[in-house]
């Protein structure tokens, strides 16, 4: 294990000398990195892999874990530096891999062919990012599970890659196609480097990166064979915070999510729970006394969700004092969650 500091953020870049870096930013993440870094370590694949963690200031067990494992490298940095697209250009920069591939420390990679099959798009001409799959745990809350199915099914069919290209589209039609999560995804780090890195903005570092790319003439794809388990561990409070930061960030990327009223927002709340109710009524994966608790919880996060993403359509992204009150990533900051997507 390697330990470097903030200052080597500004050191020679070094030569790709790996076939693949994954790297993987911490933060208090000691629930599933270990599981993380052993499916890493299992992979099935044809060629050379280097596991680079950044961490911003664990307090729990990460550093343990990390440190057990002498084939992860690991760099730290203080929390006040980490930013979702900052410490991944960051982790560019330090990769010795000709491919850069980003996972959060809960993300598990799904198969030990995950990352032969993750990559394997970037060997089309022009496809410079590559989105893999997410598959929600089975313990997900229910909102959150049911969304990562929906958007996940609308990427493409499920076994082969679905290839994407801006085709002469903009606005809002582009916005339509820049889908991506750097949850689980693979970009050339050369074209990282020195062509379109991640922008250096609080939030939807990843929708802004794929909108560069389709924008400038490059295709990304969608790989769903390389699929992760995802699923983020949230309160109801939590929750509602982070659509709030989705929500905003998306508008300071340059995209423009829909706007509604109270009422249009309380009313989709009612009927997201409704519909809701009958999925967890008939889902396996819940025992008798989840699925109770299920229908008995569900409705406030979808009361969460929709007064995140009406306070985050309103909010003034230069109000501080606003997003200090409604922002997850406000509280990141103060070293409250982790810096997983």
């Amino acid at each position: 294990m390697s330990d470097g500091n903030a200052n080597a953020a500004h050191a020679e870049q070094p030569a790709a000398s790996v076939d693949v870096t994954v790297v993987i930013p911490t933060l208090n993440g000691e629930r599933y990195l270990a599981d993380v870094l052993d499916a890493i370590a299992a992979q099935d694949f044809d060629g050379s892999i280097e596991t680079l963690v950044i961490d911003s200031g664990s307090t729990d067990g990460t550093l343990e874990i990390v440190g057990a494992r002498s084939e992860v490298q690991l760099h730290r940095i203080p929390n006040e530096e980490f930013g979702h697209g900052r410490t991944r250009n960051l982790g560019a920069r330090l990769a010795r891999g000709r491919i850069v591939v980003f996972l959060t420390h809960d993300a598990t990679p799904a198969a030990s062919d995950w990352l032969t099959h993750l990559i394997a798009p970037l060997d089309e001409v022009g496809v410079e990012a590559v989105v893999g799959r997410q598959v929600p745990r089975p313990h997900a809350f229910p909102l959150q599970k049911y969304d990562i199915h929906r958007v996940f099914s609308a990427q493409g069919p499920l076994d082969a890659p679905t290839i994407v290209e801006a085709a002469g589209r903009s606005g809002p039609d582009l916005d339509e196609l820049a889908f991506y999560s750097d949850v689980n995804s693979a970009a050339h780090r050369a074209f990282l480097l020195d062509t379109i890195p991640l922008r250096d903005v609080p939030y939807s570092e990843d929708y802004a990166f794929a909108r560069d790319v389709l924008e400038a003439g490059y295709r990304k794809a969608y790989a769903p064979l390389g699929a992760v388990w995802h699923s983020n561990d949230m309160g109801v409070r939590e929750y509602a915070a982070r659509m709030f930061d989705e929500t905003l960030g998306l508008r300071r990327v340059g995209q423009a999510p829909p706007r509604y009223s109270r009422v249009g927002s309380l009313l989709r709340a009612v009927k997201g729970a409704l519909i809701d109710t009958a999925r967890i009524a008939r889902d396996g994966d819940y025992s008798f006394r989840e699925r109770m608790r299920w229908l008995a919880v569900n409705p406030a996060y979808h009361l969460a969700r929709w007064n995140g993403l009406y306070h985050g359509g309103r909010a003034d992204p230069g109000d501080e004092v606003v997003i200090a009150r409604r922002s997850w990533e406000r509280r990141q900051q103060r070293g409250v969650t982790s810096p997983g997507a």
